[in-house]
């Protein structure tokens, strides 16, 4: 063959080869905890804490500093983290809700694409789990990753994969075999610190490393797979529960962990400041799969975040949570900036009340007994415990000197500007997600008894 031809050749062959493996399709991965906030992980500056899978997670990848759900709720989260839609939009505004029929969902859009959609453990919520069209589901309660591999072994996959796992860890009831001393655990400065606190802490915490070791069997799994050719995606659908946590607009509540290992795409062990919403999960997956977008999403995709080109996303985070049942009739919303966040709470003249202040079951909110203990003889934790149940209309916070929104600055004249502007950004909003603000149970008003005197169940 002329030397020249063949160097043409050659040359052509590589091109294309180049050009083939920049199309093909990148296997997804998306992990997720089900009520884990993002300060409860080493990678976030827990203390004591293990989790060592999270820590290999972000030396290969991205770790965002910023990320927030939509809704501190499982169905309301989730929904919205499938729809790319806020919780007024796709129709799942309360907790046990789903999103009106006809909505878009994440699995379809890349099923479109030539994917296969694996689905296993808790990955939407209850029946949306078959409204998901998932190519296979699965739902174990543990081991999921036996079930994962098991299917892999069964199952020849020659198409691009998505691959939702979705452990039940760390939500209650927690683990009973504790891996941690009660006594070496650093609690939030907003809990009562009693010995019970600390006993439940210490499971919370065991079930976050379980959760953690799991994971990683399912990222080798992934790299034995997949090779290099997959993102791998670890978030939570909310904060813990715990009070000030689930249910909540606070941060414990609102913010999560997210680390995002791209190979190939995403430099290792890096950082971002840039603040995301689950919303753009939805966007940013089928952008980097190619696949087209619906048509008035309410996330973006953040695949240039990514790709490290910009720290820079959105300026404002809005939340919302409208109740769960008749454990939670306490409907709250909230916008958030890299500095201050403006909550409304809707109906502030009811208690704030939940499962775990209610029910105090083992493992989950037993706990709370000692807190009304304590509040007996302790000001500081009758503080804590009037500020759960009473709240303003509305709150104000200076997160970057406030990071646990300790001290509400509602009335404070240096800051009237600027909570002002995030009112109106917020009222505005919301009249633009057409959300009616709706109280969804009969709520506790705060001159009768509290829902856990009442024996709710």
């Amino acid at each position: 063959m002329n030397k020249l031809i063949y160097t043409a050749s050659l040359a052509t062959f590589c091109f294309l080869n180049i050009e083939s493996q920049a199309k093909k399709k990148p296997n997804i991965v998306i992990y997720l905890a089900d009520d884990q906030g993002q300060a409860d992980g080493t990678v976030y500056g827990a203390k004591v804490l293990k989790t060592p899978t999270a820590d290999i997670l972000a030396r290969a990848g991205l770790t965002f500093n910023n990320a927030f759900i939509a809704s501190p709720a499982c169905a309301p989260s989730r929904a919205a983290l499938l729809t790319g839609l806020m919780p007024a939009r796709n129709g799942a505004e309360v907790n046990h809700s789903y999103p009106k029929s006809g909505t878009i969902v994440l699995t379809t859009k890349l099923q479109e694409s030539g994917y296969k959609v694996l689905g296993f453990g808790k990955v939407a919520h209850e029946k949306m789990n078959k409204e998901c069209g998932f190519d296979f589901y699965s739902e174990p309660k543990v081991n999921l990753y036996d079930h994962v591999s098991e299917y892999f072994r069964n199952n020849e996959t020659k198409e691009p994969v998505c691959l939702l796992v979705g452990d039940r860890r760390p939500h209650v009831p927690w683990t009973t075999k504790s891996i941690y001393d009660p006594a070496a655990l650093q609690l939030p400065p907003y809990f009562v610190d009693t010995k019970e606190t600390r006993e439940h802490w210490a499971e919370y915490y065991s079930d976050i490393t379980g959760l953690d070791d799991e994971m990683g069997k399912v990222y080798r799994l992934a790299h034995e797979k997949f090779g290099d050719n997959f993102i791998f995606i670890y978030s939570a659908d909310h904060g813990g529960q715990w009070p000030f946590g689930k249910w909540n607009l606070y941060d414990a509540g609102i913010k999560v962990p997210l680390i995002v290992v791209w190979p190939g795409h995403i430099k290792a062990n890096t950082r971002t400041d840039a603040m995301v919403s689950w919303i753009d999960i939805f966007p940013t997956l089928l952008e980097i799969s190619g696949s087209k977008l619906p048509d008035n999403l309410d996330g973006k995709s953040f695949e240039q975040v990514l790709e490290g080109k910009t720290d820079i996303f959105r300026e404002y985070i809005y939340t919302t949570h409208s109740g769960d049942g008749n454990m939670n009739v306490y409907p709250i919303r909230s916008i958030r900036n890299d500095r201050f966040k403006y909550i409304l709470n809707l109906y502030p003249e009811n208690y704030h009340s939940n499962h775990s202040d209610i029910l105090r079951k083992p493992n989950a909110g037993a706990y709370w007994d000692s807190w009304d203990e304590a509040a007996k003889t302790d000001v500081k934790a009758a503080a804590i415990i009037q500020k759960y149940f009473v709240r303003p209309g509305e709150e104000f916070y200076d997160i970057q000197n406030d990071l646990t929104e300790m001290l509400n600055l509602i009335d404070s004249k240096v800051h009237q500007a600027e909570m002002i502007k995030m009112r109106r950004l917020l009222n505005q909003w919301m009249d633009e997600q057409g959300d009616t603000k709706r109280i969804f149970e009969t709520p506790y008003p705060i001159t009768g008894p509290k829902p856990h005197d009442l024996g709710i169940k």
